[in-house]
């Protein structure tokens, strides 16, 4: 039977492998849970799901509406989601990092019929509640007899080109904008990495899969989850990252393949070494992006596995995506591997004009054959305009500046846009200023990424005086505060440099480019306030 839907792949992986394990959430994740270890294995995930639908079907849910999950990286996320998706309903995946107005926004953007959270999440959605200009209920994941009726539903069946879920991403023009990713984004995304194959071979049945990322992101939910689920795999989830008990986790869980971000082995090179650093026998592989070229082949050296760095974006999903899953990978120059044969990519100028061979240009890419979008995104929510601009002349346009070596292997060098990655997450430049002007302090702010070595990119702000005076400390910290309380804390700048002005063209346009060389040079020399320490996750009262 044709399965076209992530409810009936799992259906179909639980019906022939009932007894493997599906989900296993380790007991040092479980401790920021406040619960005991989680073991899951299909058959009782599905029963559980099953149950979960019902509920949902009894107050009418269906197709084409959404509920938002405030679910962490929980057992609960897996079962609520799947149960939507069995009635044709989309999920908007939504982090507690996020602050009210951040997910407000989502809330009212997405249409969200209803918010299903953990019980202690509940009372921190009441100031997002106030916000909102229509009811949308806050539902305890464990009391779904409280759920509303709603109504508007269809009675389409679901199918491949169904929404699955909206991702919100941060992009280059303010506000995050809703990535529509319909049910053929997730399965071809477990398609994909079950036949990539080389280095990074799946074996079927056996492979036990551990990433500390969250569900909130592609790699996550649709990599990684779909990777194991078409694979009759297990599911090794954390609730993030955790240095000092990493490789404990690695080790006592089984894992044969983690994913990981490039801030993940800065981080554990620092640790003092032991000798059961090697995991080699264990472990087959790692999965990511943006490992700092410096650390990369000491860490395969210390540990014992490779580290596959890959490309993609939410916008391209895994159709889009590449990985350096073969020899040779040229470890340390931030390679993603070569274009794969489904795929045709290319890189052009400032005039999307293609580039000579060996200069840097920004990375185009699309499926080949007759429908270059396969296994990409279905387009932006209620933006047709921004759809268009990401795929004009027929390619997806990224936005990432890439060089191509003599053998065709593809060298990760910069973004274009006005977008910083830190640690995984894309951040608004502009959604950052706009939060930074609200300030009366300030006349003027741009912000920019810098490099880090820990997290890739770190925000940094170059902001002008609206009184002219210098600047100190202490203003510097108030402003990452006031962004703080509007957005998540990890899009506050790390660095805050007072100027006097901002470099602007003849048309009284700021010239980011030379801000943004501005920034790094003034961080390198210490010119600047650091405000890194301030950055912390806030946790509810």
């Amino acid at each position: 039977m044709k399965v076209s839907s992530v409810y009936q792949v799992f259906a179909s992986t639980a019906g022939r492998s009932a007894d493997q394990p599906f989900l296993h959430i380790p007991a040092t994740a479980a401790k920021a849970y406040a619960s005991g270890p989680v073991d899951l294995a299909y058959g009782e995930a599905l029963a559980r799901i099953d149950a979960c639908a019902a509920q949902y079907a009894a107050r009418d849910f269906g197709h084409p509406l959404r509920a938002a999950l405030v679910l962490d990286n929980r057992a609960e996320f897996f079962i609520h989601w799947l149960a939507l998706n069995s009635l044709g309903c989309s999920v908007i995946p939504v982090s507690r990092d996020m602050q009210a107005e951040e997910i407000a926004y989502f809330l009212e953007h997405g249409e969200a019929a209803v918010v299903i959270a953990l019980p202690e999440a509940v009372p921190e959605l009441a100031p997002v509640q106030a916000m909102l200009e229509r009811e949308v209920p806050v539902v305890d994941c464990e009391r779904l007899d409280q759920l509303p009726a709603v109504t508007g539903r269809s009675d389409e069946a679901p199918a491949e080109d169904t929404e699955c879920a909206l991702l919100y991403t941060s992009g280059s023009t303010g506000k995050p904008k809703a990535c529509i990713l319909s049910n053929e984004y997730f399965l071809f995304a477990g398609q994909w990495y079950n036949e990539v194959g080389g280095l990074a071979a799946i074996e079927q049945g056996v492979e036990r899969l551990l990433t500390p990322l969250p569900l909130t992101h592609m790699n996550a939910m649709a990599v990684s989850t779909m990777a194991m689920i078409q694979s009759g795999g297990c599911i090794i989830q954390l609730d993030r990252f955790h240095p000092r008990s990493w490789w404990q986790s690695v080790r006592d869980s089984g894992a044969t393949i983690v994913h990981y971000l490039g801030v993940l082995p800065a981080i554990l090179l620092e640790l003092p070494e032991t000798p059961q650093d090697n995991v080699g026998g264990q472990v087959k592989f790692g999965f990511g992006a943006g490992v700092n070229p410096k650390h990369h082949a000491r860490f395969e050296a210390r540990f014992g596995f490779p580290l596959l760095e890959a490309w993609a974006m939410t916008e391209s999903g895994v159709g889009g995506s590449i990985i350096a899953n073969t020899e040779p990978r040229h470890v340390g120059t931030c390679c993603f591997g070569k274009a794969p044969d489904y795929l045709e990519v290319q890189l052009v100028d400032e005039h999307k004009q293609p580039v000579a061979p060996g200069e840097e240009g920004e990375l185009r890419v699309r499926a080949k054959g007759d429908n270059p979008a396969r296994g990409f995104f279905s387009g932006y929510l209620k933006n047709a305009e921004a759809t268009a601009e990401a795929w004009q002349d027929g390619w997806l346009n990224t936005g990432d500046v890439v060089r191509e070596g003599p053998d065709g292997s593809l060298h990760f060098v910069d973004r274009r846009k006005n977008v910083i990655r830190r640690s995984g997450e894309n951040i608004s430049a502009l959604e950052v200023e706009a939060a930074l002007l609200t300030h009366p302090a300030l006349a003027e702010v741009i912000v920019t990424a810098v490099p880090d070595e820990l997290r890739g990119d770190e925000v940094a702000a170059c902001a002008v005086l609206a009184d002219g005076a210098p600047g100190d400390a202490q203003l510097a910290a108030a402003l990452v505060a006031h962004c703080m309380d509007q957005l998540a804390y990890y899009k506050a700048p790390g660095y805050v440099l007072f100027c006097e002005s901002l470099p602007r063209t003849a048309s009284n346009k700021p010239r980011r480019g030379d801000v943004k060389t501005l920034a790094r040079s003034r961080v390198a020399a210490g010119e600047c306030i650091d405000t890194r320490e301030l950055k912390k996750r806030r946790t509810a009262s």
